[in-house]
């Protein structure tokens, strides 16, 4: 029921709806490919394990993408990880929406014109891969409700009545209205989530992985060199980046002597 949700959300709210394929060909517009970006999002840890690097050049590109389509505000987000790619925004509501097992299976038969047996176990799959990647990529049990700011349950409710109730919460926020400190709140997630997508494609960086943070222009960089020359490669690259005023590179990681 997410992307009725959603749609119901961006009518009542004036909001536009962005779905996470739409995000992903934004992503993809770096040189990448779409479908690979897409498994990324997707498939369990042990998929592309092999490939671990480039996991996270595409989880970073998305959520660089991600950033830039939520940051200027009125927007409803339908798509797995989302609050966790933009943690720390306080203009984000975070919403989970749940149903009772037989509810998903009626849906999913209708929507796929699949067999019970085969929608019970498509259920069960994504479920667990959901469980999977977001225990792998960030630690957390994706089904922890502490990570949402509210949880609907259309089991004692239906879309429209949840869309009343997620549309007054939306309108509590101190965001709503999108002062100009939740735009600038915004922004940083951009500018940070630009910086790293930057770095990640780079071909003298494309190899490390870093933590980067902004606020009000100032940009901080988290990782680990593996040669000397890189952290000009990584200066270089993190200023060219719109919205950077000053670096802070303290944290980066020079490699040990021989």
């Amino acid at each position: 029921g997410g992307k009725m949700l959603a749609e119901c959300l961006g009518a009542g709210l004036g909001y536009r709806c962005l779905d996470r394929d739409t995000v992903a060909e934004r992503a993809a517009a770096s040189g990448v490919s779409q479908e690979e970006l897409l498994d990324a999002l997707l498939k369990p840890p042990g998929f592309l394990e092999r490939f671990k690097h480039k996991r996270y050049q595409y989880l970073v590109l998305f959520q660089a993408a991600l950033a830039e389509e939520v940051k200027t505000g009125g927007v409803v987000y339908h798509g797995n990880a989302g609050h966790l790619l933009l943690t720390g925004a306080s203009p984000v509501l975070k919403i989970r929406v749940i149903a009772p097992l037989e509810k998903r299976v009626a849906m999913v038969r209708e929507r796929l014109k699949m067999e019970r047996h085969k929608a019970l176990a498509y259920i069960h799959k994504v479920d667990e891969d959901r469980r999977n990647w977001t225990r792998y990529l960030y630690g957390v049990n994706w089904e922890d409700p502490s990570l949402y700011d509210l949880v609907v349950n259309l089991d004692v409710l239906g879309i429209n009545e949840a869309c009343e109730i997620v549309s007054a919460a939306a309108r509590q926020q101190k965001c709503f209205a999108f002062s100009e400190e939740c735009m600038a709140e915004m922004e940083d997630l951009a500018v940070g989530s630009r910086v790293r997508a930057n770095l990640a494609m780079n071909p003298s960086t494309s190899h490390l992985e870093f933590e980067v943070t902004a606020r009000r222009g100032r940009v901080s960089i988290r990782g680990k060199l593996t040669g000397t020359d890189e952290f000009e490669e990584v200066r270089r690259i993190a200023q060219a980046a719109p919205g950077v005023a000053t670096l802070d590179l303290d944290a980066l990681s020079m490699p040990s002597k021989a």
